[in-house]
This record gives structure tokens, C-alpha cells and sequence, in this order.
């Protein structure tokens, strides 16, 4: 799902979480605070994926999680910083959203090469 820049990508979890395959392999559902809801651990762990999301500082119950996955979650942070070294990937030229995934694609596939 691509977003407007301004827009936050929690409110879309649950378009995004129903295009996962029935059969999938995922182990740990990596978010940041910004997705600490009850809402979204429960829906992980109905589908028994892991929430490694750090809690909220004004959540009254404070919650575990895995600080050693979740220190993985650097490298897509990395991945996406890179990606945005790209000028049209930075600043969203593109008018229509296929076309701009088409351009994240691109770029992905060269970032990872060099």
C-alpha cells in the first residue's frame, strides 16, 4: 500500500494484514510504537505471529518484547533510507501509484545489487 508522505501506516494494518497468504511463514509481526494497539497484537496473534512492538511510555500496562528482533528492524529502516537517496523515490514524483511502485522496484533492485 503506498500512502500519502504526511499519512501514518497504522490505520492501514488491517488492509495490508488481510493480503497475507493463509499459508505463510511470518514468525514475528516487527512494528514500532506507533502500531502498539491491543487491536493490532491480538489480530498477530490470532494468525500466531509474534508483535515484537515496543510499548507506548502512557500505556498502563507495559509490555515485553524481543529487543534482539527487534534491533532487525534497523536494516529495512537502512533499506528505506537508501531508497529515499533517490530523489523521485524521496519526494514522490509520480502521479500515479503504480508507476511509483514500479520506480521503488527499480531502485530496490539496484540498491541491493551495489
Amino acid at each position: 500500500m503506498i500512502t500519502a508522505g504526511a499519512c501514518h501506516d497504522a490505520p492501514l494494518f488491517e488492509t495490508v494484514f488481510e493480503q497475507l497468504p493463509g499459508e505463510h511463514e511470518l514468525e514475528h509481526g516487527v512494528m514500532d510504537k506507533g502500531y502498539d494497539s491491543d487491536k493490532i497484537r491480538n489480530k498477530l496473534r490470532e494468525v500466531k505471529i509474534e508483535p515484537v512492538i515496543p510499548p507506548r511510555s502512557h500505556r498502563k500496562e507495559q509490555y515485553e518484547y524481543d529487543k534482539d528482533v527487534y534491533k532487525l528492524r534497523n536494516k529495512v529502516e537502512r533499506l528505506i533510507n537508501r531508497l529515499k537517496q533517490f530523489r523521485r523515490i524521496a519526494t514522490r514524483d509520480e502521479i500515479l501509484a503504480s508507476t511509483f511502485l514500479a520506480l521503488i522496484h527499480l531502485v530496490a533492485a539496484y540498491v541491493v545489487i551495489h
